[in-house]
């Protein structure tokens, strides 16, 4: 089993606005980082080179970013011991605090690339319902 997960943000300004800048510049070198990271599998792709340009919510400051790793420790890795933790720290000066879950993890099966519709099918059961094996998140993680 792998681990896919699906993330969401609400940028406080359009992703052209200089404001944005630093935040759209870096995206291409922070997803480098997660591809050559150990456990990487897969992410969503769109015609940007990443997944900014991907409309899922009516919102067009709403963006999307998904992936699937080998385990839970491999995207923790990513997140929280490369540069990408440096960009979390911040995400405050881009981004609309969201009250409700902006992100969602659950297993699928090896080789298996998850739809971006699953994903925010799994994101509302997870805010409707708790963490589950079904979805969840870090605080409560389900082994595969």
């Amino acid at each position: 089993m792998q681990l896919a997960q699906l993330n969401i943000a609400q940028a406080k300004y359009p992703l052209d606005d200089a404001r944005m800048k630093e935040f759209t510049d870096n995206l291409e070198p922070i997803n480098a980082i997660a591809d050559a990271s150990e456990g990487f599998v897969w992410r969503l792709i769109g015609e940007s080179g990443n997944a900014t340009d991907i409309q899922v919510f009516s919102d067009p400051n709403i963006i999307v970013n998904m992936s699937v790793w080998s385990s839970i420790e491999s995207l923790k890795d990513f997140m929280f011991k490369t540069h990408h933790r440096d960009y979390l720290r911040r995400k405050q000066e881009w981004f609309h605090t969201i009250e409700n879950a902006n992100y969602v993890l659950w297993w699928v099966e090896d080789g298996t690339i998850p739809c971006v519709n699953d994903g925010i099918v799994r994101l509302e059961h997870l805010r409707s319902y708790g963490d589950s094996p079904y979805a969840f998140s870090f605080k409560v993680p389900f082994s595969a």
